[in-house]
């Protein structure tokens, strides 16, 4: 009881509705002084205090002295604020409620917060003064109610800049009634039990603001307008959605939330990275430097549906992976299914990630920059008139001194491993190996233009391209007697791919139960890749050296045209209806040619896929939540029709403890398969299913978990269990015909022979995660056991280790707060990732006189990596306004502090029989050093 009556007197003292905040501002914009102040600091604020009636709430014992000797002569309030707060080092904060809030440091709010909350008590505790229902949600109107049990629909969106607020959580006070806002901010309410009530809003790093009802806003949308919170890691809302870097949703299933004004927070290699801040995250591996895309419980990055406004993205990373493809500063909200997804989504196996960039300012331009040693990016949102906004952004990565420090650490030292002929063994085996990391740079650009057609009509249009050129040639230095100079092999090895994307969406208000959102959607991937080795002085059996060369060019481009109708029917008081339909067409075309000629592969496919989904969300009480759904398709190039029951459910055993579980069945037409390549390396492309040699692939999903949380800690169990079928594998088997290796005098010629082969898999595992939320230090640690495996018949009637297997995987986040300083430590650990191993080489003579070269490899994926470790750190600081809203930070990271030496991948050469084994490793200690810098 006690408990409950505090929490009512918070919100009697502190919940005044948005209008306070509003008037506020507006009386320090209005309000003129001409007045001469000789005194105290403290005295002069109490003066303006009670003359103009505002409320400001400081700390007497650091306002000490601060004397003010000023003439004020026809002075707007608001100047004479800013003015003193400057001349004193302090900084003002004004309150959703309406109350100023003057600031040594800002960590010091929570604390002015409390004092208020103890002054208004003692202050109400003797007077009783007579309260209305403008300054208290608490209090009775005056007004009698006059409408009962009707229904009403609203739109959360920021005060200062129009924007909608996704998943923020709304309630009718004092009643069962909860809801949460949809992509596009609204929401609905059902059998509200008067024109009188209070609607409680409440979103990550805003203040929670109270709205209330009267007879004239219920036919109407109510707008919800939210102001932001102060930059402080310790200002947080308990109420609803949490304000940390990520967060997850207690009534979903695998549900991970990430907001993007908090990222700076983490250690970053480069820029603020949405994609990457999920790998800090269990379930999602965070040891793939070479990949922003998620490898997701067992699952592989092409498995994994990545959306921006609707369109799918293709390529989600930038420069190895270091960067993900998507600019924060043109990014509002993002959320992860780690599985047992809704049927709203489809076409994955695996997860999800639905990306909602921002719409721009409604009501004045802003613009900033982000710059780092290693990338430099801008964003400009702005009105173009009272019904239209725009947002454009670019980004480009530079390739300076500091770049090349870093990708010549490893390449000072060659070391040889071996011998020749046959006698190439597994990891004690030999060859000729150096160490090179490749050069590269990238540039993406996002725009969005946003047009208010009516109040209940929107459209956008949203754009998005991305482009990575990659160089990885080098010199590899061959072993005496091999060559007649000393020369060594020249490879070319030239890499540019991206995605361009766009979407044009009409949002649309039926009713203030129904919504829609239809998508005209555009989506292209392209990856070409030109591939050539020549040498000049390679000996022949006798002694006589010749020159060579071999080139292949690799081209794989795709396109995915669609059109989707998305709607939401708030059908009843306790269940909403969501259903849908879609069709796609798409078209994917290969081709992999050799020295300029001949084209050994040459594949070009097309197809048509269309469907319908429906589901329920049903909340027949607070604590527990089910949602049936329902999705089918019919995929043209099989003529069949696919159909994927999915269900979810949560239930909370009390205030702390939930449990939950999800299931469902899925399916994938398009997949990126592995070309693989034990010479030059694997190499990734996108193949349509044919229902022939390429399956539709197919996986069920089982997840169960338990959850406690409290207002300080979360911990969080899952487990989940996998079965796939309709993998993919692609292997080319090539051949070399002429002498022994390269003591020949005869020309080389290759032989290319593609087959693809199909399996199962099957993944588990269990997570466990332990988050601290609230304080000055905040973070978490999380463990996952899993095991990913695959089943090939090519390969044996066994189950070997998946490429993206994964056994152990710990992590630790730790970020401390201290005034405008924030400070996070990242330690990953994970065992090594498996891979196959040319164990040795034999040259068989044929009856025409020549002879063919062979390698026996290793069991499939028989080899694992040594372990993957390191540590991250960064620290960063806030630049702030006088009123306290940030308008930039510093930033100065270091990525592998300790400098442990990681490997990427292993790349092999056969010359002579001989194998030559080149490491290529992660990144080494790298600091970095950032600025960001936003201006209105």
């Amino acid at each position: 009881m006690k408990r409950f009556s505090l929490l009512l007197f918070t919100i009697v003292a502190l919940g005044h509705s948005a209008t306070q905040a509003q008037q506020t501002q507006k009386k320090l914009k209005d309000i003129i002084v001409n007045h001469f102040f000789l005194c105290t600091l403290d005295k002069m604020l109490d003066t303006i205090s009670t003359t103009y009636q505002i409320r400001i709430v400081y700390d007497k014992n650091q306002l000490e002295g601060m004397d003010v000797v000023e003439h004020f002569f026809e002075e707007p309030l608001k100047n004479i604020i800013k003015q003193v707060c400057e001349e004193h080092d302090l900084k003002y904060w004004i309150e959703s409620t309406g109350t100023i809030y003057i600031l040594k440091n800002t960590d010091d709010l929570a604390r002015l917060k409390k004092l208020n909350q103890l002054s208004l008590q003692a202050a109400n505790a003797k007077i009783k003064r007579k309260k209305t229902d403008d300054d208290d949600p608490d209090i009775a109107p005056k007004i009698a109610p006059k409408h009962f049990m009707f229904s009403i629909n609203g739109r959360v969106i920021d005060q200062l800049t129009g924007e909608s607020l996704p998943s923020a959580s709304v309630k009718i006070r004092n009643s069962d009634l909860t809801a949460m806002s949809n992509s596009d901010g609204y929401f609905t309410f059902l059998r509200v039990p008067s024109d009188t009530c209070v609607v409680e809003v409440s979103y990550s790093g805003y203040q929670t603001d109270y709205f209330r009802l009267s007879s004239d806003k219920i036919n109407n949308t109510l707008i919800c307008g939210l102001y932001a919170s102060l930059n402080t890691l310790n200002e947080v809302n308990i109420t609803g959605k949490k304000s940390g870097v990520m967060n997850t949703d207690s009534r979903q299933v695998g549900v991970l939330q990430l907001s993007p004004a908090n990222l700076d927070k983490l250690p970053t290699m480069g820029d603020k990275d949405i994609l990457r801040a999920f790998q800090l995250m269990p379930g999602v591996s965070g040891t793939n430097e070479s990949s922003s895309g998620a490898y997701v419980r067992g699952g592989t990055p092409d498995q994994n549906l990545v959306l921006l406004d609707g369109f799918t993205v293709y390529q989600v990373d930038h420069l190895y992976g270091f960067f993900s493809a998507f600019n924060a500063s043109a990014v509002k909200d993002v959320q992860l299914y780690k599985g047992g997804f809704t049927s709203k989504y489809g076409g994955r196996l695996s997860s999800v990630t639905e990306i909602n960039g921002k719409e721009g300012n409604k009501n004045e331009t802003n613009m900033g920059v982000d710059l780092s040693l290693l990338s430099a990016s801008g964003f400009l949102e702005t009105p173009l008139s009272k019904n239209e906004t725009l947002l454009l952004s670019i980004r480009r990565s530079y390739q300076g001194p500091f770049y090349n420090k870093i990708f010549n650490q490893f390449n000072q030292t060659t070391t040889f491993q071996g011998g020749g002929g046959g006698g190439f063994g597994g990891r004690g085996g030999g060859g000729f190996a150096n160490q090179v990391t490749p050069a590269s740079y990238f540039y993406d650009a996002n725009a969005k233009y946003t047009y208010t057609i009516s109040d209940k009509d929107k459209l956008s249009v949203s754009y998005y391209s991305g482009t990575d050129k990659t160089d990885n040639s080098r010199t590899l230095g061959l072993p005496p007697g091999l060559s007649g100079s000393g020369s060594g092999i020249g490879i070319t090895d030239y890499t540019k791919y991206g995605n361009l994307g766009s979407s044009v969406k009409w949002f649309r208000q039926w009713g203030k139960k129904l919504y829609s959102n239809n998508y005209i959607t555009y989506s292209s991937y392209f990856n070409n890749r030109e591939r050539a080795s020549s040498g000049g002085s390679l000996l022949d059996s006798n002694g006589i050296a010749h020159t060579f060369s071999n080139s292949t060019v690799e081209t794989n481009h795709l396109k995915d045209v669609g059109y989707k109708s998305e709607w939401e029917w708030q059908a009843g008081e306790t269940y909403k209806l969501l259903f849908g339909g879609f069709v796609n067409y798409k078209k994917i075309d290969y081709e992999y040619t050799q020295n300029d000629t001949g084209k050994l592969i040459n594949q070009h496919n097309n197809a048509m896929l269309e469907g319908v989904y429906a589901e329920l969300s049903i909340d027949p009480n607070n604590n527990f939540h089910i949602q049936p759904g329902l999705r089918a398709s019919y995929y043209g190039p099989t003529g069949k029709p696919y159909f994927e029951p999915r269900l979810s459910a949560s239930y909370n055993l009390n205030e702390h403890f939930t449990v939950k579980g999800a299931t469902g069945q899925f399916y994938q037409f398009e997949n990126q398969v592995i070309r693989q390549d034990i010479l030059a390396g694997d190499r990734n492309f996108w193949v349509l299913s044919n229902g022939d040699n390429i399956p539709v692939g197919m996986a069920r999903h089982y997840i169960g978990g338990l959850s406690y949380e409290n207002d300080e800690f979360l911990i969080s169990v899952e487990s989940y269990y996998k079965t796939l079928t309709g993998l993919t594998q692609y292997t080319v088997k090539q051949t070399q015909t002429g002498g022994g290796g390269f003591r020949m005098a005869a020309p080389q010629t290759q032989t290319v022979t593609e087959d693809f082969y199909t399996g199962t898999g099957r993944d588990a595992g269990v997570e466990l995660l332990i988050q601290k939320k609230l304080g000055n230090y905040t973070g978490w640690v999380s463990y996952t056991l899993a095991k990913a495996q695959n089943k090939f018949a090519a390969f044996g009637d066994y189950y070997y280790d998946a490429n993206q297997d994964v056994r152990h995987e710990f992590k630790s986040i730790n970020m401390y707060h201290y005034n405008r300083f924030n400070f996070a430590a990242t330690f990953l650990f994970s065992t090594g990732r498996p891979y196959t191993a040319p164990l040795s080489t034999y040259t068989i003579q044929t009856a025409d006189g020549n002879s063919k070269t062979y390698l026996n490899i290793s069991d499939k994926n028989g080899e694992r990596l040594p372990a993957y470790h390191r540590l991250d750190m960064s620290v960063s600081y806030d630049l702030l306004k006088i009123d306290g809203h940030k308008v930039g930070s510093i930033g100065l990271s270091f990525f592998n502090v300790y400098n442990h030496t990681n490997t990427w991948y292993k790349e092999y050469q056969v010359q002579n029989n001989q194998v030559i084994t080149t490491n290529v490793n992660y990144l080494g200690f790298t600091p970095n050093l950032t600025l960001s810098l936003r201006w209105k």
